[in-house]
């Protein structure tokens, strides 16, 4: 089974300084359908104005991801880390018992634009930490996110991985689903083909009880490809 999320049926907050789609149930948009995904709660796509950002607020329980597509993100948090996070890095961090942190756009002469996604944890009450990493430029396929840190991935505390695969049009592969296993897809540019189904930048597929995966690019694109739990 896939089912298609088109990018424009997502929940959508304008505030002024942030625009942001909800994939998932967030805030003031609420959708009983669309609570989330295996261990995805949130995949939210935020672009967000220069000098712009969230002000230090708190999380708990939750392995939270940030994915930098363009510009730079300023980051402070309640465990004395201050970095910033520019495109084409990932950052992790494990709320666990409780950690306050505050997320500002580092630039004053652009947007910034990047994917938020909230990872339910195996375990709750783990102790906070954080990690961020530089990939190679996108090429090919990169582990970004497992349970064990293989291959030089970030480590999350859930029984998933997460992939970013760079396609070249017209460039196909077969993915291989274990068992019992979901597959969340999101296009983060392009347009795919999965098992026949099309989907476009900011499209996402939901996949459950499929084999195998056949996937071809119409266009150079990039996906971001979760291997999840099952339900």
């Amino acid at each position: 089974m896939i089912y298609l999320r088109q990018a424009r049926q997502r929940g959508h907050a304008s505030h002024g300084w942030l625009d942001s789609w909800h994939t998932f149930s967030f805030a003031d948009y609420y959708d009983p359908d669309f609570m989330g995904f295996s261990a995805l709660r949130v995949i939210n796509e935020d672009r967000i104005d220069a000098g712009q950002g969230f002000p230090t607020h708190p999380h708990r329980d939750m392995e939270i991801l940030t994915y930098v597509l363009d510009g730079t993100i300023e980051h402070q948090d309640s465990m004395g880390n201050k970095a910033q996070i520019h495109a084409g890095e990932f950052q992790i961090m494990s709320a666990g018992t409780g950690i306050r942190h505050s997320e500002y756009n580092g630039r004053d002469d652009k947007v910034l634009h990047l994917y938020q996604i909230w990872i339910i944890p195996q375990q709750t009450g783990l102790p906070p930490r954080y990690e961020q990493k530089r990939f190679d430029a996108v090429q090919g396929r990169q582990c970004v996110l497992s349970p064990d840190a293989r291959d030089g991935s970030l480590r999350v505390f859930q029984d998933m991985t997460l992939w970013r695969w760079a396609l070249q049009a017209g460039e196909a592969a077969v993915w291989p689903v274990a068992a019992g296993r979901n597959i969340w897809i999101q296009v983060v540019r392009g347009e795919v083909d999965v098992n026949g189904q099309r989907a476009e930048t900011g499209d996402a597929l939901a996949i459950r009880a499929e084999a195998e995966l056949s996937i071809r690019a119409r266009a150079d694109s990039e996906i971001l490809l979760f291997d999840l739990p099952p339900v």
